[in-house]
């Protein structure tokens, strides 16, 4: 269900179930799991097989899991957004043709979220008497503001790639999504893991503020 494979440097992990549009079971979660904690790459990229980037979980499984295991599945679902959180160094979501559901919430742990102008995207588990538990509740509101978030997540609509950057969903709109990831190979490594780690400190501001002059005096440290 997943495909890692490096290309010039660059870490290409693909959703490949394109029959069901990318759609995740608990073995697919496992296996993008897998291949996150292998890779030691400075740029990941994951992007999906066909015309969808992921349609999130598989409702085929979602159906046949009783309560606990339910719960289990959303918790796997939040670990794997974490790993793409916490990979060190940049994960960019190359997004060309629909995000739903858990696919969205994927793409929203990724540093950036780079499409073309078909890319599409829409919380749509409420019309299956769901909501998105792979954090999304957590991150979409971060991202877009709690009034778009609940908009969003309340009517399931979908949106285009010109509507999803203006809302912060997308960060760009290019015809080749993989060349903004191959780009970030040429920046510095060290500086790009400190600044995601920098972006992403949730620590109260003054101790973000410190840590934020120890990284910097750190990267000089080294630049001598």
């Amino acid at each position: 269900m997943i495909r890692s494979r490096v290309e010039s440097g660059l870490r290409v992990l693909v959703f490949d179930r394109p029959e069901r549009r990318n759609a995740l079971t608990p073995a697919g979660l496992d296996a993008l799991e897998a291949a996150l904690a292998a890779a030691t790459e400075p740029v990941v990229y994951l992007t999906g097989a066909g015309s969808a980037f992921c349609a999130g979980a598989d409702l085929s499984v979602v159906d046949s899991l009783e309560r606990e295991e339910a719960a289990a599945f959303a918790r796997q679902g939040q670990r794997v957004a974490r790993a793409l959180a916490g990979y060190d160094g940049a994960v960019v979501a190359g997004i060309d043709g629909p995000a739903r559901g858990g696919g969205v919430e994927l793409a929203l742990a990724c540093d950036l979220r780079v499409g073309t102008p078909a890319a599409s995207f829409a919380e749509s588990g409420v019309e299956h008497g769901l909501f998105g538990a792979w954090g999304g509740t957590v991150r979409l509101p971060r991202i877009v503001g709690e009034g778009v978030a609940m908009d969003l997540s309340l009517s399931g609509r979908v949106l285009d790639a010109d509507e999803a950057q203006r809302v912060g969903l997308l960060s760009r709109i290019v015809e080749e999504p993989r060349a903004v990831a191959t780009a970030l190979l040429d920046s510095d490594h060290r500086a790009i893991r400190t600044i995601k780690h920098r972006l992403r400190d949730t620590a109260p501001a003054e101790e973000q503020t410190e840590q934020e002059a120890a990284a910097f005096a750190a990267l000089v440290e080294k630049r001598g």
